[in-house]
């Protein structure tokens, strides 16, 4: 019987594999760095483990065959991190790595985290594992918290697009994926929703759709380095949030790829309709 270990399980993508495994009655491995943040669900396994701990982690994967490994919390050595659990999954003896990544990820990605991502694989890959490469494009979920108290988005995005996807469809290509990983091995999927939104178009629809009055307000560098200094975050970071609006003006976050609906036989699902499942039902 193979055994399938979720990272993650506490947060959003690796909360909702988590579930619907338990759903199909299937046995997997929680692996937390909190126990009391574990979700309990039937015929699931929780060890604790933290990926720069790599003994706990060679203890916690010991016997997992297919992992889904959800990239670590942003940080400045997020990267060290990874490497530290890659090389534990591979002490453990894990065969498929099932991870997420990050659309667009290159050595030279405009978005400066997806280089971190770019990495990662190529750890995966040097190591011997099968993998299966998740590259989620923005977050359709977290594109209405990135207006201000105001209700104004500002960045230096321009009039880029970008093909944001659900949590909901990144968790169930990674059920497809861990539950069929022979089907699913080597191959590298561009997880997008339906369509390409500039950001004043995803501020319209938010506003129609939740009645909070949002919209779009284009940045210069100078400006989007300016408005996020009050912070006090660390360089690292600021970069990051500024390439966020970055890549989407440079265009590697715009196209539509048919990997979810090629792969889960139905659509992605939209920003309006992901936005319109969230409203509260009389």
């Amino acid at each position: 019987m193979t055994t399938i270990g979720v990272t993650g399980a506490t947060g959003g993508v690796g909360g909702r594999l988590a579930r619907r495994l338990a759903d199909a009655g299937l046995e997997q491995r929680l692996i937390v760095r909190d126990e009391a943040r574990a979700p309990r669900l039937r015929l699931a396994e929780v060890r604790v483990a933290e990926y720069r701990d790599v003994d706990a982690a060679i203890r916690a994967l010991d016997g997992v065959d297919v992992l889904l490994m959800v990239s670590a919390a942003e940080s400045a050595d997020r990267l060290e991190e990874h490497r530290a659990f890659v090389s534990a999954a591979e002490a453990a003896g894990v065969r498929h790595v099932v991870y997420t990544s990050f659309y667009a990820a290159a050595p030279d990605s405009v978005f400066t985290l997806g280089r971190d991502h770019w990495a990662t694989e190529g750890s995966l890959r040097d190591a011997g594992f099968a993998t299966t490469f998740l590259r989620d494009n923005l977050y359709t979920d977290f594109l209405p918290l990135l207006a201000g108290d105001d209700g104004v988005v500002r960045g230096p995005a321009g009039d880029g697009r970008l093909s944001s996807v659900t949590r909901d469809d990144v968790a169930a290509m990674a059920f497809a994926a861990v539950t069929h990983p022979d089907a699913h091995a080597g191959a590298v999927y561009d997880l997008t929703g339906p369509e390409s939104l500039s950001l004043d178009e995803a501020t319209q629809i938010i506003s129609e759709v939740t009645g909070r009055r949002l919209r779009y307000e284009n940045e210069t560098l100078d400006e989007a380095y300016a408005s996020r200094a009050h912070y006090g975050a660390p360089d690292w970071q600021v970069e990051a949030w500024v390439s966020t609006y970055t890549a989407i003006a440079s265009g590697e976050l715009a196209p539509v790829s048919d990997d979810i609906p090629r792969i889960l036989g139905r659509p992605a699902q939209s920003l309006r309709q992901f936005l319109e499942g969230q409203a509260p039902r009389a």
